[in-house]
């Protein structure tokens, strides 16, 4: 099957995923971690890419971003990538590409999907390097969520902040949240989206995306289509 195009569509939340090359680590040490923050905060402002929410691992990253323009996305990461794979090359005494192929991106409906996609960048430590609690990782969003510190990086969305009238009761709606583990489908739905390219929404988002951009939002279903009932009329 061809790659799909991938989904950027302006003043729509994206959740983007980049890995290491082989699943080889992005990131060695802190002093990695601190470096790849600058150069997309310095991106991020210079192609006006609010960033909502993110999570840098040892072998990949997540992002929930919206870019001003469909254009913007891919012009943050490549000013990234040209940035930070160069001092990382020099710093650690490689040459050669760091990422895993082109980043992988998807569309990401306003409301519960918007959430529980931040639920799942943010949780991802948790996950993966058990017993993390996820307000405890010092390389993501979550922090900021939870009111543990103030990151520049972070432009609240709008849907986090619909979770209460004060900080107070956003935050403590956050850690609610964030103490809820996704459950296994929910984790393998938000995989599968950003790495495949399938948007995330409801039925009304996918079909309005799908008129607008002529290709398809989600997978087809398998097999073969039910045949119909109905008889063709004999041609005289």
């Amino acid at each position: 099957m061809a790659r799909l195009p991938r989904l950027s569509i302006a003043g729509l939340a994206h959740h983007v995923i980049q890995r290491g090359h082989n699943r080889q680590p992005i990131f060695l040490d802190d002093e990695d971690r601190l470096a790849y923050l600058a150069a997309l905060r310095e991106s991020a402002a210079l192609h006006r890419v609010a960033v909502h929410a993110y999570v840098l691992m040892n072998d990949h990253l997540h992002l929930l971003v919206t870019p001003p323009t469909a254009e913007a996305l891919s012009k943050m990461l490549q000013a990234i990538g040209r940035r930070y794979v160069a001092a990382f090359n020099r710093r650690h005494g490689r040459i050669g590409t760091l990422w895993d192929g082109r980043f992988r991106a998807t569309v990401i409906e306003n409301g519960p999907h918007l959430l529980t996609c931040m639920r799942y960048i943010e949780q991802n430590p948790q996950r993966l390097i058990p017993p993390t609690p996820a307000g405890d990782y010092a390389w993501s969003s979550a922090m900021h969520h939870l009111g543990r510190r103030r990151d520049t990086l972070v432009s609240t969305h709008l849907c986090h902040w619909q979770l209460g009238n004060t900080p107070f009761e956003r935050e403590l709606a956050w850690q609610r949240l964030l103490d809820e583990p996704l459950t296994p489908e929910e984790v393998q739905q938000h995989t599968d989206s950003a790495t495949k390219g399938w948007a995330l929404g409801s039925g009304a988002f996918l079909a309005k995306l799908g008129a607008s951009c002529e290709r398809p939002m989600a997978p087809r279903p398998r097999g073969r289509p039910a045949r119909s009932s109905k008889v063709d009329p004999v041609c005289p």
